[in-house]
């Protein structure tokens, strides 16, 4: 397969309590990204900055104490942000903050914009302590939620009490870190392997 034709993302797994996280934007598109980032990290550190809010997301801001600036966007909203999602239906304000956050080194994602993302936010199945991301390299969300829905109706929910029990099991493990990870790779093959 070619490189140029390959999802070349790297996938991590960011704790947004301890970050600062700002969207940008009030409506329908700024209400699915709030809802995206607090489903996975209810705790997250957000605030939202627009001149107006949908209905739905301020109650939803309420309900996790993410704070609501009515204003128009500027950028001495990005000061001491790790994180800022561009969610205006103003395409100018969204260029602006690519721009500033390019500038100020803060990590930027603008709605439907590809072009104008340091990353983007995938389809994200949670089962306890075991959270699973997928990515379709920006080209297709919709596969993305598909993908989302089969993983959450295959994995059975007690698979957090096997991770636990391996938790517990690796914390027993007598050896070097070789001789643990062969360990947990016999016990783990035959979960994937029946």
């Amino acid at each position: 397969m070619n490189l140029e034709n390959r999802n070349n993302l790297y996938p991590i797994f960011l704790k947004v309590h301890q970050l600062n996280v700002l969207i940008v934007g009030g409506g329908t598109v700024a209400l699915e990204k709030l809802s995206f980032l607090l489903k996975s990290s209810p705790n997250a550190n957000v605030k939202v900055v627009s001149i107006s809010f949908d209905k739905e997301l301020q109650k939803l801001a309420q309900e996790h104490r993410v704070e609501l600036i009515s204003d128009i966007y500027k950028a001495k909203y990005l000061e001491d942000q790790h994180i800022v999602i561009g969610a205006t239906n103003d395409h100018k304000t969204n260029q602006q903050i690519y721009i500033d956050a390019t500038i100020n080194n803060i990590l930027v994602n603008i709605a439907d914009t590809p072009d104008l993302c340091d990353f983007y936010l995938g389809g994200i199945v949670t089962k306890g302590n075991v959270k699973i991301a997928i990515s379709t390299n920006g080209k297709s969300p919709t596969m993305a939620k598909r993908l989302r829905q089969f993983f959450e109706d295959v994995l059975p929910e007690s698979i957090d009490d096997l991770v636990l029990n391996l938790n517990q099991y690796r914390s027993n493990i007598k050896g070097n870190f070789r001789e643990k990870v062969n360990s947990l790779n016999k016990l783990t093959k035959s979960i994937i392997y029946n």
